[in-house]
């Protein structure tokens, strides 16, 4: 009956595909705020906050890859920078079993969705340490992400041909 069971588990080939968390780190973090301390006063309004991501994946060896998700966050009240918060994280996965034509959405997808919350934890925790209140990151849809990366890359090879 188990190996009936491991059969069944498989794909056909023997090989279970795994995505697997090797390590995650920060790489690089920055928070400014260059108007300390006026600009921790209260305000009559939020200020705007313009919020930028962006992925990045190198292979390491044939299963394994890095990872990077990067977010910037950047308050502002009229002209006043309340301050800029820069996180590069970093995770290193071994993805091993997949079909070619899935490694790219699982790199800019999968990989991101499982690095994100704990990168949303360190902006909180910097913004909550320079004096203002923990900044809380909405979740990112990394597939709409990676859909509209992939329409700008095609869009981009056609300029390129005509």
């Amino acid at each position: 009956m188990a190996d009936n069971n491991e059969a069944q588990a498989g794909n056909g080939n023997g090989a279970q595909p795994t995505l697997n968390v090797l390590a995650q780190y920060v790489k690089d973090l920055s928070f400014e705020s260059p108007g300390a301390p006026n600009s921790l006063r209260g305000r009559d309004k939020a200020p705007g906050i313009a919020i930028s991501v962006n992925v990045n994946a190198n292979p390491l060896s044939d299963a394994q890859f890095d990872v990077h998700l990067t977010l910037n966050a950047k308050a502002s009240f009229d002209k006043e920078v309340l301050f800029n918060v820069e996180l590069v994280y970093g995770g290193v996965f071994n993805i091993a079993g997949f079909p070619q034509e899935h490694m790219l959405p699982i790199l800019f997808i999968e990989c991101p969705r499982l690095l994100f919350p704990f990168a949303r934890q360190i902006i909180s925790d910097a913004t909550r340490n320079g004096g203002f209140p923990p900044l809380m990151l909405d979740p990112i849809d990394f597939a709409q992400m990676f859909q509209q990366k992939l329409a700008e890359d095609q869009a981009a090879s056609k300029v390129l041909v005509s």
